[in-house]
């Protein structure tokens, strides 16, 4: 195969990115995942209960061997953007048409959110860190309940009301607990409850236009803007931040092990909860098995993520050496940290420090870190700085590698034409557009914490079935077209282990998709799947008159002017690999049932 290269011509002109990159920018750019084990570190303790750091290890080490056949297919499509979504979508092509587009879809909505979700968490740092909740024992707190102490007296309604849900106490009890309530409402800054209006949608969810929104809407702009200027920028501007974010970060994982600060005991006779969000030890029965492959479905949402490394291909300067470089120093690093930092926590903390509202949500995190290196109130502020800055790496890998993926999939006639078009430095505007816009919508979801994690379950089921589809098209690719270069060929016993995790992963889907408290989520994922189909169907047959561009024919080796993908040597194997996926995602769908 031969790599275009940058020309006298402007991007805008040629309609390409700028080969500009190095393998370290895209390993810098990548450098953004590690920090996702935050976004998910306490839902999957509650899920999972001592199993937790065993999940995040067991999906670290899937995510790793899978990323070898993203590498080989990464290498055989050097003029790509977009990741290995894109790569393996050429090989469903021959099958199914609109397979290619929904491998493409798929990853794009599993990625995009991150910009919503991160935004969400970020708005919520700067809340606490601007504007904080008085604690329940602060000298504030304290001189206004003596300043209302008659305000509320042994024979009100309210304490007979509180007396009733709390069995046991007395009045005066009772009435120091009231008026510590009213006095953290009385002195919470207005601006936490603050909402212009709210819009529910029966039946789905609730939109959420309050504070929480209207920072993240000013934080998403700020980081598309970074976007705007091409990917050498966004290199440069993930390095210092990953290496101001993930020098502590490791440092927080390493410390409690080397002080003697872990409880073993914390990570011992491992067994699931009797439910979710219980601190009490359950059993390898079936609701606990369910529980844990709920664990691996959300695990892998963060784990499997370093793949974006090879995003960037057509932006490599030397795709041929870099692409694998890349996907593989990247895993590295993420091994590093989705093993440690888990384990670390479950340690220190332990099940029921995991399961407090602020490791759950994500915003307690930095108060945490302090914590576990015994650090007192001024590096525990440091964390919090820290904490956001680990949230832009977050969003400034998915933002660039969604909107390249968006990009390609329009260059290869799968997704809207005006998705294509790249600016003077290269960067693919209309997608990184299209991605906020959408993710305005995501973020009046996430406002709210229910709807965080409603947006991160439905997510997931494109992302396992991008993964499912994809470690498929590593061995479709080796059967239809063995004449195409691969820089890097991955074992052949490793494309077949890949192809056992592919069904893994359809097995994480159908019974995992229910544990995070939306019953209709695997059935809502599949729905927002499905709607690429008609928006293919209207791009192929109506924009394209039928016909695929030429670029995509010429990347799988064949004439710009042919009319099909060639011989399909797999024979009917794809077909039967698609249908063995639906079986094992429907029957493990009913399967598996959550305990209780």
């Amino acid at each position: 195969m031969t790599y275009t290269t940058t020309t006298a011509e402007t991007p805008q002109e040629t309609g390409h990115m700028v080969r500009s990159l190095s393998w370290t920018g895209a390993f810098w750019i990548a450098a953004g995942v590690p920090p996702l084990v935050l976004f998910s570190l306490g839902g999957i303790a509650g899920t999972t209960g001592k199993v937790a750091f065993v999940v995040w290890i067991v999906s670290m080490m899937m995510g790793f061997a899978q990323s070898f056949t993203y590498a080989e297919m990464a290498g055989m499509f050097g003029n790509k953007s977009g990741g290995a979504s894109v790569y393996g979508a050429m090989a469903w092509l021959r099958y199914a048409k609109p397979v290619a587009p929904l491998s493409i879809w798929c990853n794009w909505f599993a990625w995009s959110p991150v910009l919503s979700l991160g935004c969400a968490i970020a708005a919520g740092y700067i809340l606490n860190a601007l504007f904080p909740v008085p604690l329940a024992g602060s000298q504030p707190v304290l001189d206004w309940i003596a300043a209302h102490a008659n305000s509320i007296t042994a024979d009100s309604p309210r304490v007979a009301e509180y007396l009733a849900a709390n069995p046991g106490l007395g009045s005066a009890q009772a009435i120091q607990a009231l008026l510590t309530g009213d006095a953290v409402s009385a002195l919470t800054p207005a601006i936490r409850s603050w909402t212009a209006f709210n819009l529910e949608i029966p039946g789905l969810f609730t939109l959420y236009f309050n504070t929480t929104f209207v920072i993240g809407a000013v934080l998403m702009l700020i980081l598309i803007a970074i976007q705007y200027r091409g990917v050498s920028s966004t290199a440069t501007a993930q390095k210092w931040m990953a290496i101001i974010v993930l020098v502590p970060l490791i440092l927080v994982g390493l410390v409690p092990i080397f002080t003697g600060a872990i409880d073993y005991g914390n990570v011992s006779n491992i067994v699931p909860p009797t439910t979710a969000y219980s601190a009490e030890p359950g059993s390898w029965n079936l609701g606990g098995w369910t529980l844990v492959l709920g664990g691996l479905y959300i695990a892998a949402w963060s784990t499997y993520a370093f793949e974006t490394a090879v995003c960037y291909t057509r932006e490599l300067k030397n795709p041929k050496r870099d692409t694998f470089r890349a996907i593989f120093f990247s895993g590295l690093l993420c091994m590093a940290f989705f093993c440690l930092i888990p384990f670390a926590f479950q340690g220190v903390l332990g099940i029921e420090g995991m399961l407090a509202p602020g490791i759950v949500d994500g915003t307690g995190i930095a108060q945490a870190l302090g914590g576990m290196i015994g650090a007192g109130p001024v590096v525990a502020q440091f964390f919090t700085v820290l904490m956001l800055l680990a949230l832009f790496m977050a969003i400034m890998t998915a933002c660039a590698g969604s909107a390249r993926t968006l990009y390609q999939g329009s260059r290869d006639g799968l997704l809207p034409k005006f998705l294509g078009h790249v600016n003077e430095q290269g960067a693919p505007v209309n997608a990184i557009w299209t991605n906020f816009v959408i993710n305005l919508f995501l973020l009046a979801l996430a406002s709210d914490a229910n709807g965080y994690f409603y947006v991160l379950a439905i997510s997931n089921v494109g992302y396992l079935t991008f993964n499912f589809l994809n470690l498929n098209a590593g061995w479709i690719h080796r059967i239809d077209s063995p004449h195409v270069e691969r820089p890097w060929r991955a074992p052949t016993w490793l494309i077949g282990l890949n192809t056992l995790l592919a069904f893994a992963n359809a097995l994480f889907l159908g019974a995992g998709a229910k544990v995070w408290g939306y019953s209709n989520a695997l059935l809502s994922g599949a729905i927002f799947a499905a709607l690429v189909v008609p928006i293919f169907l209207w791009r192929h047959y109506v924009t394209d008159k039928g016909r695929f561009p030429a670029e995509a024919m010429q990347d799988l080796g064949l004439d710009h002017d042919a009319t099909s993908f060639g011989p399909r040597r797999a024979g009917i194997l794809p077909y039967l690999a698609l249908a063995a996926g639906v079986a094992v995602v429907v029957v493990a769908n009913r399967v598996f049932q959550l305990p209780g």
